[in-house]
């Protein structure tokens, strides 16, 4: 009886230290780390599909870990254990810019993530405060490099952060219009945003989820988009690339595992997300973001944050920004 009952326990013991026993063991959460504060349209993306994967995946808590420009959090799935306990967003910033804008990375973007799907794109759109646009008449692309080859030195614009997606187009615009302007960084889309309600900030280039309800309500001219066709979310307001040829910087965001996570487990998330991201509630709720739902295959997914990176480091270097 003792031996059956060790080799009872043996057998368990090797259960559990399988890749798919430890994936998902009875009871226990994923956690699902977003990089940025509560609130913003990442973070409601997030929590939508947290929602929406209870019944395949069981609980799902969202763990809002901000600051770097969304490196701390990026980081800490990076670190965590590859047991498919442990998913993060991988964002533009953090696995396409921050790479080539942070002089000291506490990850490998290319390496030390197992992609699971992309979740979202969400054209970037160029706003300025009503009233200021009124004042200044500005009321296109062409009006704002005018203005501000008129009046040297007098405009700045607020990003969400030092390695932004803003930031980074607020550079590659000035490079590309022959203009100067004074980058002043704020921690987050949300305090960036109120900087230019408040007229702190002439400029920014912010997420169209992010902009969208203030640009409803006639507090935000949106004077372009920066996707290289007109958005249908915007079908009014040109794109960048009217009159800055080739301009495009979209944002996206999608979901990653630590590398070494068990193939398998990839899998299983990626079936129960991509399942969530194409049902008619999630694409209904993202709508009012103005946020597309964009499913992939992990190996899609792979490749397009393969070809982002290296689409950056091109931009980062052509910009010259740095962060350190």
């Amino acid at each position: 009886m003792k031996r059956r009952t060790l080799a009872t326990w043996i057998a368990l013991g090797a259960l559990a230290a399988s890749p798919m026993a430890q994936a998902q063991p009875a009871g226990r959460p994923i956690r699902l780390v977003v990089p940025y504060a509560a609130g913003g349209p990442i973070d409601v993306t997030a929590r939508v599909l947290a929602e929406r994967v209870k019944d395949s995946l069981g609980t799902v808590i969202i763990d809002n870990k901000p600051g770097a420009g969304g490196n701390i959090g990026a980081d800490a799935v990076a670190r965590a254990a590859p047991d498919g306990l442990t998913i993060g967003i991988a964002a533009t910033a953090t696995n396409a810019v921050n790479p080539w804008l942070y002089s000291k990375m506490p990850f490998n973007a290319a390496t030390d993530f197992a992609p699971i799907t992309q979740m979202v794109s969400v054209p970037n759109v160029l706003v300025m405060n009503a009233e200021t646009a009124q004042r200044l008449k500005i009321d296109t692309v062409a009006d704002l490099i005018r203005y501000a080859k008129a009046n040297p030195a007098k405009l700045n614009y607020g990003s969400g952060g030092n390695g932004s997606a803003g930031h980074l187009a607020g550079e590659l615009f000035k490079k590309e219009a022959g203009i100067f302007a004074v980058h002043i960084p704020y921690n987050g889309g949300n305090p960036a945003q109120l900087a230019l309600l408040s007229g702190q900030v002439d400029f920014n280039f912010d997420n169209l989820a992010t902009a969208a309800p203030n640009i409803r309500a006639g507090k935000l001219k949106a004077i372009a988009v920066t996707t290289l066709k007109r958005s249908a979310s915007l079908p009014d307001v040109p794109p960048v690339s009217d009159t800055l040829k080739g301009f495009s910087i979209d944002t996206w965001w999608g979901l990653v595992a630590p590398a070494g996570t068990p193939h398998d487990v990839v899998v299983k998330l990626n079936q129960a997300f991509v399942a969530a991201l194409n049902s008619p509630e999630t694409k209904t709720r993202f709508a009012t973001l103005l946020a597309e739902p964009v499913s992939s295959t992990p190996e899609q997914f792979a490749a397009f944050m393969k070809s982002e990176l290296g689409k950056y480091e091109k931009v980062v270097k052509a910009t010259g920004a740095k962060v350190d």
